[in-house]
């Protein structure tokens, strides 16, 4: 019997090589919409919406970065919470 890839949740398993090794392309498993979707190459990535965010290098105290890191995954994202409630409290500042 195959193990489900969803918990009782909704939420998706870790895949294990044996589900990888399960694994078929669309156009065998599904060949009607393998026909209509666009044509891409391995890794090739789709349209891209506009971007959300901006990537910048920026250089921060160790403290503050051990500090983020220590309270998990999507330390980023928290950290990125915490500057734009920042500039809640404090109001815009536009650079002349």
């Amino acid at each position: 019997m195959k193990k489900p890839l969803t918990n009782k949740k909704g939420e998706v398993r870790e895949l294990t090589k044996k589900d990888f090794k399960m694994m078929r392309p669309i156009k065998e498993v599904l060949p009607e919409l393998a026909k209509i979707l666009p044509k891409r190459k391995r890794g090739e990535r789709g349209p891209q919406h506009a971007p959300k965010k901006m990537s910048v290098t920026v250089r921060y105290s160790p403290e503050i970065v051990e500090y983020f890191k220590a309270t998990g995954a999507g330390w980023q994202t928290r950290m990125d919470k915490v500057l734009k409630s920042y500039i809640k409290k404090k109001g815009s500042h536009k650079a002349a």
